[in-house]
């Protein structure tokens, strides 16, 4: 369709030039456009061996298409036949069920008068008048009273007077418009299965392009769509009109050119699929394969225990050629080639007969469906097939399970006798922030290449991977991209502190396996202070979550679980706890502390690696010494267990971490510039020894002067200070000198002020019984809302002027 458009801006048509030079087009058109895919799934960091591309029409997959056809075809699994299918007039080909695309279309429901040839009328409605002139029947409910007396009469079908039968079938529901339905064989699946049922004629009224036959009459030539205004039009000044009014409903649309489709009856190819969705049920019912997330499984059951014979021929010039010829007289020949084709012919015939091969090409899932074993080599018997067959992981979109996904396992057992693959991960479709669907229509679509340029494949890569869970949608925005953007840019400034703190030092190393795989070697136990031990349990947690939760195929929820260990407590807490050691006079303790800052970033890197790889790697690179022993981050294992888990360090730090946090934020309430150092008197309890024992930690965390600072069990509070309890523990923070205590003791009383005029207008609204009635319940509840965070924040305000006080 894409090169079709393209040569009708030229004024050209793909029957104008001819099926050899259209081919010819669209070759070069995939040329084009699969090295501009291949050249984005590269940007975007797709690990691939690149020498293993393959395309469905390359020639090893072609042999393995018309094997397939072959034995199907042997096998009485592909016949042809004259059904009813989804016909594209624009396209001119038959579709799939799957490829028919259902819309919700603001039509007309029409009412009308079908006369009687004994005399009177019966009323039926229809959402397609053009479909009248292809009429076989009007069917009735056998048992509807009001209809007892017309059936087995005629009626005739207006405009073109033709006798059809009135009939009485139970498909027919009385309740639904008139209870009398008009009955058209060849453009409906179910008038289909009623003609069957009572052997009526199928009329066919369409041509290929949509335009109306001879069938139709008068109508003759018409498009379908001007003769079911101008056959209403006839009606209407013929007296046969009821009613027209709006009516929405449900309209199949082409996914491929988004026509309108009909329903026609074509000779078509087709594959029995009961016999091959049967072993395709058996093995996810039996557990040979998982689908992910699990409740996919009810659907692709109902799916497959409920499926109808697929329509494999497309009137199509692109695409793998159906293996059929035919003799003079119609005999079908199927064959792998033509001179196969031939041999057969001369067998049949007895001598050298001229053979035509079948027009029609297959439909594009059919050699889709061979791609696990078809890119490997068979029907031959490859070194690679027997190696890489079947693979573990399908990963693709919940969109396409029916399309492929199924497709691929029905064809895997048919002919290799094995499944295809053991898991099945479906994602969701990326939607704009607002979650609609991506379309040039709207202006929401975003080019991957444009975020790429702008916030680079990592950032990108980061949103898509944490951005939602397994088969449901996503919405994407650049807020969050950025926010990844940000994110990068974080972990890169971080491992250029680390890597410039590591340049004048030699750091031992910890060979895993082999001498191959290699990390920084920790410093001895009794080298590590509250800060190492807490960090490395955390990287200890991070580790078994992450690997449990990538194991669970909960991959967003990993990537979250990362962010917040790198951003939130190995860079915004560990790095800033190390510097007191880094740059004091200590060289043992400013030696342990670059090892594990160098041993936690490495071992960080490898999980962050398959989210984020080219941040990572870049940084993996530049670490002192690793490409010694490995010369990727990509190939390196996975981290293992380190026994580095310590529950007390964690709650020891997290104290810490309390403390200050409430330091920093009396700091900010108080308006104390960020860079002073101020003392403290801190009354630990029994964390006493614990908060000695680390007091250099919480000195350059908290900014706190370290010949002003006191830990004691027991401190009173002295006056004029700010006194903060967390974590069992409470630190005075001496306000004196630090703040101008009458100017901030007047800021607090207008802060105090302005809170009670904002509470006494919400009081006076609430008290007011007119108020509480007539508005709406969220505005009640809103205004609700807001007077307790006031007097929450008077209260907190009420605390600190008491603190002034004191």
């Amino acid at each position: 369709n894409v090169v079709e458009r393209k040569l009708e801006e030229q004024g050209v048509t793909r029957q104008d030039l001819g099926r050899e030079r259209f081919v010819r087009e669209v070759w070069d058109w995939k040329d084009e456009y699969h090295s501009r895919i291949s050249g984005q799934q590269r940007r975007m960091g797709i690990s691939c061996d690149w020498q293993r591309e393959r395309f469905t029409l390359d020639d090893g997959l072609s042999d393995a298409v018309l094997e397939a056809f072959i034995q199907l075809y042997n096998k009485g699994l592909i016949y042809k036949a004259n059904y009813l299918v989804n016909w594209c007039p624009r396209c001119q080909s038959a579709i799939s069920d799957l490829e028919v695309e259902h819309e919700e279309v603001a039509g007309k429901f029409y009412t009308f008068r079908y006369p009687l040839k004994e005399g009177g009328f019966l009323e039926v409605s229809t959402t397609r008048p053009e479909t009248i002139l292809g009429d076989t029947a009007v069917a009735v409910h056998p048992d509807d009273e009001r209809y007892k007396d017309v059936i087995g009469k005629t009626a005739l079908v207006p405009m073109l007077n033709r006798e059809i039968p009135v009939i009485a079938d139970e498909y027919v529901d009385p309740a639904f418009g008139t209870g009398a339905l008009k009955v058209t064989p060849g453009h409906d699946p179910n008038d289909y299965e009623i003609g069957k049922r009572h052997h009526l004629p199928f009329i066919n009224i369409l041509n290929k392009d949509g335009t109306l036959d001879e069938e139709a009459g008068p109508y003759n030539g018409m498009d379908r769509f001007a003769a079911r205004k101008q056959l209403w039009a006839d009606m209407q000044a013929a007296g046969l009109v009821v009613s027209q009014r709006d009516h929405v409903h449900q309209v199949g649309h082409c996914q491929r050119c988004h026509t309108v489709v009909e329903p026609l009856l074509s000779d078509q190819w087709w594959v029995k699929m009961q016999p091959l969705a049967e072993p395709a049920l058996e093995a996810v019912r039996n557990g040979e394969i998982k689908i992910i997330p699990e409740r996919f499984e009810k659907i692709y059951f109902h799916w497959l225990e409920n499926i109808r014979d697929w329509c494999i021929s497309r009137q199509l010039w692109w695409g793998h050629r159906i293996p059929i010829w035919y003799g003079p007289d119609g005999q079908v020949f199927a064959a792998r080639n033509e001179s196969d084709a031939l041999e057969q012919a001369i067998v049949h015939y007895g001598a050298p007969t001229k053979l035509k091969q079948d027009p029609d090409v297959l439909d594009t899932w059919f050699s889709s469906g061979l791609w696990p074993f078809s890119t490997l080599g068979w029907p031959n018997q490859t070194q690679d097939l027997e190696t890489f067959y079947p693979t573990e992981v399908m990963e693709t979109g919940y969109d396409i399970i029916f399309f492929w996904v199924a497709r691929m396992i029905m064809m895997g057992i048919e002919f290799t006798g094995q499944v295809p693959f053991k898991y099945v991960y479906l994602h969701g479709l990326v939607r704009d922030e607002q979650g609609r669907k991506m379309s040039k229509s709207l202006g929401n679509a975003l080019d991957p290449l444009d975020l790429i340029r702008d916030y680079g494949t990592d950032a990108l890569r980061f949103s898509l991977l944490t951005g939602g869970t397994p088969g449901n949608d996503m919405k994407l925005s650049l807020t969050r991209v950025e926010a990844n953007r940000n994110f990068a840019n974080k972990v890169w400034n971080a491992a250029r502190f680390v890597i410039m703190n590591l340049q004048e030092a030699t750091l031992p190393m910890q060979v895993e396996t082999n001498d191959f795989f290699t990390t920084y070697a920790l410093p001895a136990d009794d080298q590590l202070d509250l800060a190492d031990r807490w960090i490395l349990s955390r990287l200890e947690n991070v580790r078994r979550e992450s690997t449990r939760l990538v194991d669970s195929w909960q991959l967003g929820e990993a990537g979250r679980q990362l962010y917040d260990f790198l951003w939130g407590e190995y860079c915004d807490w560990y790095i800033e706890a190390c510097k007191v050691r880094l740059y004091g006079e200590d060289a043992q303790a400013a030696q342990a502390a670059r090892q594990v800052l160098a041993h936690v970033l490495e071992q960080s890197l490898r999980l962050l690696h398959p989210f984020m790889p080219f941040v990572t790697e870049a940084i993996w690179q530049n670490l002192p010494g690793m490409t010694a022993h490995s010369p990727s981050l990509m190939i390196c294992r996975w981290p293992q267990a380190s026994g580095k888990q310590d529950a007390q360090a964690e709650d020891n730090f997290a104290r810490i971490q309390e403390l200050v946090r409430a330091i920093r934020n009396a700091r900010s309430e108080y308006n104390v510039e960020t860079a002073r150092w101020i003392s403290a008197q801190i009354s630990a309890g029994e964390h006493t020894a614990m908060l000695r024992a680390n007091l250099p930690i919480l000195l350059s965390l908290a900014r706190l002067d370290g010949e002003r600072t006191v830990v004691e069990s027991e401190m009173a509070a002295p006056a004029k200070a700010v006194s903060l309890t967390v974590g069992g523990m409470t630190a005075h923070l001496p306000l004196a000198g630090l703040v101008d205590l009458d100017a901030e003791r007047q800021r607090m009383v207008k802060e105090i002020a302005n809170i009670d005029q904002q509470m006494d207008r919400i009081h006076n609204l609430l008290g007011n019984p007119g108020f509480v009635k007539k508005a709406p319940e969220s505005v009640v509840q809103r205004e609700q809302a807001k007077l307790a965070e006031l007097t929450e924040q008077k209260a907190q305000i009420g605390e600190r002027l008491a603190d002034l006080e004191g």
